[in-house]
């Protein structure tokens, strides 16, 4: 952040005195044209920046091929994203109202005398405001900020997730699809940008339109990440191989894994139904682990484009299964004819970075426990593979337990819903029955039950612990994790691990809604101080 303000900054300072020492300009237009030309400086800036946070490509191969995460925070690539969109506005509005409300105005009342240096520049003195408007470098300037101020608003929380309560003509217009859709007028902004730069009042030497010097680096990598996603999605197909759809409004894919698609887990990937939407991609966690031989995501329907993705699978399942109220499913075969699905992907994500720890905290809120799903399942696999590569040559095997540090994880997964348990309860069952050395500790929450200490919470648990332990199955999620009710006192749990692990650098890892990002993340920064053991917290981000 210093960084980037300090060139910000520089830049600023840099044409802003460059402009101060013209006279003729300075000599009509005073420091207006100062603040104008500092602004538009540090808008190429931004306007070039502001792309390469969404170049997940090269972001992805810069996390896994270099070391440059130690000192690049790549994990907020969108924050950063989101905050170079507030120096544009910064920029915009320095240079648009340096012009329009002071430039323009001094140009056009100034006297012949005054007047006379800016004939090179303007030709005879303007009769009228609309002379600036109607030319080049007005209309270009003027269409480039009303396609940024709706691109920005349909961005912003309230229009993008649906927050206001809007007339229901309106409500068209907001959430994610009107989000994704003008985003996308970015390319016509883009174009406009180049246009608007090299018809630059006040600068005839192509050597000082240094727009399209700032932007061409930024747009070609972008224009080829944009290509290389396009291709390998079109020579890559999956073919869905089980399709569930679970109570909680939750559907799972299965797919099979294309060749050469390697992945680790915590990361991510991105969606397409042409079914749906041509166009659109939307990202998801990966809830299958690098070992297994298919690729699936578990997509919670809370949008526009989710709500139709569900809906078109849940038309090719079969009849609900007896015994499983709300459970839809279908098994892929020649006889079934899913929708296309293409994926792009894997993109690296903060989870992925699990191993670097010998004790991990892995906290999932309802659909945020996909990425720590595929964790489970892949410390699984890797302490199976390290006790194998164990017994062979003396530990120098190649499997894939090289760099694998996790001997103990706690998983915490908190939903309001005790059919939410019923997605990933296979899962859970496998991970219980396979951790014979107790590396994974599970906690299931469910909130919704009743409030701690409520009489009907204490019945609950009783007969919970007799059919515990008659069957070795928990009452509430039918599994043999046993759950609990209301909220985990998270002060407890850091306090807990930092007892059982002094001296330790304990990774902790959250995904789900942004509500309890603060208090986890106060939590680990609290515990580090008073402690010796040592919180690192990551939240997943996309």
């Amino acid at each position: 952040m210093m960084l980037w303000l300090a060139i910000c900054a520089g830049l600023f300072t840099y044409k802003f005195i460059e402009y101060r020492n013209n006279k003729d300009a300075f000599g009509v237009m005073r420091y207006c044209v100062c603040i104008a030309k500092g602004g538009a400086e540090t808008l190429k800036f931004n306007m070039a920046l502001i792309l390469l946070p969404v170049c997940r490509n090269t972001i992805t191969w810069l996390r896994n091929k270099t070391k440059l995460g130690v000192v690049v925070p790549f994990d907020d690539n969108l924050n950063f994203h989101k905050v170079i969109a507030s120096g544009i506005v910064v920029g915009v509005l320095l240079h648009a109202v340096s012009h329009l409300a002071c430039d323009f105005p001094r140009l056009l009342a100034a006297d012949e005398d005054t007047y006379e240096p800016m004939i090179q520049y303007f030709g005879e003195q303007p009769e009228s405001y609309w002379h600036f408007v109607k030319e080049v470098e007005g209309w270009t300037g003027i269409v480039m900020v009303v396609l940024m101020v709706i691109a920005f608003t349909l961005a912003t929380p309230w229009f993008r997730r649906n927050k206001l309560n809007l007339p229901n003509f309106l409500k068209k217009f907001t959430g994610f699809n009107a989000f994704w859709y003008s985003h996308h007028l970015f390319i016509i902004v883009y174009t406009l940008l180049i246009v608007h730069g090299i018809k630059l009042y006040l600068t005839k030497s192509w050597e000082k339109k240094t727009t399209w010097m700032y932007l061409a680096v930024p747009i070609l990598l972008y224009g080829s990440e944009r290509l290389i996603r396009a291709f390998r999605s079109s020579i890559k197909p999956v073919k869905i191989v089980k399709v569930a759809v679970y109570p909680g409004n939750v559907l799972s894919l299965h797919m099979t894994k294309p060749q050469g698609f390697k992945y680790k887990s915590g990361q991510y990937m991105f969606v397409n139904c042409r079914a749906v939407s041509p166009f659109e991609w939307h990202p998801f966690s990966i809830t299958s682990s690098p070992g297994d031989d298919y690729v699936s995501v578990h997509i919670r329907t809370l949008g526009d484009w989710t709500r139709k993705l569900k809906t078109v699978f849940s038309e090719v399942c079969k009849p609900p299964t007896a015994g499983k109220s709300g459970l839809l499913r279908a098994d892929g075969g020649d006889s079934i004819a899913f929708p296309k699905i293409l994926i792009d992907g894997p993109y690296g994500a903060p989870a992925q970075d699990y191993k670097k720890y010998d004790v991990v905290l892995l906290v999932g809120l309802g659909i945020g426990a996909t990425p720590m799903i595929s964790i489970l399942k892949d410390i699984i696999n890797n302490m199976k593979s390290r006790d194998r590569d164990s017994d062979i040559e003396n530990n120098n095997s190649n499997g894939s337990s090289k760099g694998f540090r996790t001997r103990k994880a706690y998983f915490y997964w908190v939903t309001r819903e005790q059919g939410s348990f019923e997605w990933f309860k296979g899962i859970m069952d496998e991970v219980s029955e396979l951790d014979e050395e107790g590396v994974i500790e599970l906690h299931n929450y469910c909130t919704s039950v009743y409030e701690e200490g409520d009489a009907r919470v204490a019945l609950i648990a009783m007969l919970q612990s007799l059919q515990h332990a008659k069957n070795g199955v928990d009452v509430v999620s039918g599994t043999r994790v046993k759950s609990h009710f209301a909220k985990p006192n998270w002060r407890q749990v850091y306090k807990r691990i930092a007892v059982q692990h002094p001296d330790k650098r304990i990774g902790v890892f959250y995904c789900g809604a942004p509500g309890l990002t603060k208090d986890l993340k106060n939590l680990a920064l609290d515990f580090s101080r008073k402690t010796s053991t040592k919180f690192d917290f990551h939240k997943e981000n996309f």
